[in-house]
């Protein structure tokens, strides 16, 4: 029930990257409103880091362990989820825990070497220890532009080059590739692919020209690997998926596990809005505050924060939103919008305080949030 006295707020923030998990910008945003609101707590990923702590922490699983390799091949180890319900195990995975850009230091990137091997073993791992029946799997935030070839060869997808020979499972590796078998690969469950972005794997808006240099390619390797995914999919006979939206997410993960698993992409926010009961919870609510480290045109493509934007239109809530950096465009998505970036100082400073300036901005603004509701 809503109180006209006592406001109640959703604060469903995602991660700040580099700064804040979730789960932390949202509690600065509650230190920032102060005591005179009713919280609900609701920190969402919508299929990148942050994926399985949110999906485990709504459907009540348990938090796994698994050695795996990282996006250079080093060994690791690395969570997923299990959750038992209605006689169904299931198991979540988020990519980013072994193939993410996050255990990738900046002068160790290396896009044309790195893959996706470490998220086939945490796949794997969970089938053959947990006998699962469903995987929810989360993708982004990678450091890595193979089209899910190295996760493919996790199992048990072969690469071949002219002459027979099994090669590396890479960019750099598949350089001469020339078929692939899939007459070793291990039998799967149904997978579901919880994917952020609307990207096709190649083309001007495709992973390699994207994503490519965010993680570190340079020009001319962004039309090495670009190549190399066309290689991909003429081997793999798929240029049916290639052009599927949310198939270059995740370096092209997207495309590989349509390829490769069988799988099939769904939204990431629709997943976790379901699983979350955000609009059971929205709608009890007086304002709904999201957000996210930079709300931009890649947001606008299918995030979970323009996704809770929509979804408050749709109930009739005010959905207002705090992030590092705010487009104006994606900022004419919400009811309000503030960011760090603004308050002009350095990017490394900004970041370093995150939680801090967070809290202050939410306070300096929670006196128009409480006039937007009408209390």
């Amino acid at each position: 029930m809503k109180s006209p006295s006592i406001p109640r707020a959703v604060i469903a923030c995602d991660k700040f990257k580099g700064s804040l998990s979730a789960s932390d910008a949202c509690a600065a945003v509650a230190r920032g409103l102060g005591d005179g609101w009713l919280v609900d707590f609701c920190p969402i990923a919508d299929g990148g880091e942050g994926f399985v702590a949110t999906m485990i922490a709504a459907m009540q699983g348990e938090i796994v362990s698994a050695p795996c390799h990282d996006a250079l091949g080093r060994t690791i180890m690395a969570d997923y989820g299990i959750v038992r319900r209605e006689g169904k195990t299931i198991a979540v995975i988020e990519m980013a825990a072994a193939s993410g850009m996050w255990r990738i230091d900046a002068a160790e990137r290396d896009i044309e070497g790195a893959n996706t091997y470490g998220t086939g073993e945490l796949i794997r791992h969970t089938i053959e220890q947990h006998g699962i029946d469903e995987i929810i799997l989360g993708i982004g935030g990678s450091a890595t532009n193979d089209g899910g070839a190295g996760m493919a060869a996790a199992l048990g997808v072969r690469f071949f080059d002219a002459a027979g020979n099994v090669l590396e499972p890479s960019p750099r590796g598949l350089r001469d590739l020339s078929r692939v078998d899939f007459s070793q690969r291990m039998e799967l469950p149904s997978m579901q692919v919880a994917c952020d972005v609307d990207n096709p794997l190649c083309g001007e808006r495709g992973a390699s020209a994207i994503y490519g240099p965010q993680k570190g390619a340079s020009p001319e390797q962004v039309i090495m690997l670009e190549k190399f995914l066309h290689y991909l999919v003429r081997a793999s006979d798929a240029q049916s998926l290639a052009d599927i939206p949310g198939a270059g997410a995740a370096g092209g993960l997207g495309f590989g596990l349509m390829a490769f698993a069988d799988a099939r992409l769904v939204s990431g926010f629709a997943m976790v809005s379901e699983v979350c009961a955000l609009r059971d919870r929205f709608a009890a609510a007086d304002l709904v505050i999201t957000g996210e480290g930079s709300l931009d045109a890649q947001s606008l493509a299918g995030k979970g924060p323009v996704g809770i934007a929509r979804l408050c239109r749709e109930l009739g809530i005010p959905c207002v939103a705090v992030a590092g950096v705010c487009s104006e465009g994606a900022g004419n998505c919400f009811d309000d919008a503030i960011d760090l970036i603004s308050l002009g100082l350095p990017l490394e400073e900004t970041m370093r305080r995150a939680a801090e300036l967070l809290e202050s901005q939410v306070a300096a603004a929670e006196p128009r949030w409480r006039n937007l509701v009408g209390v």
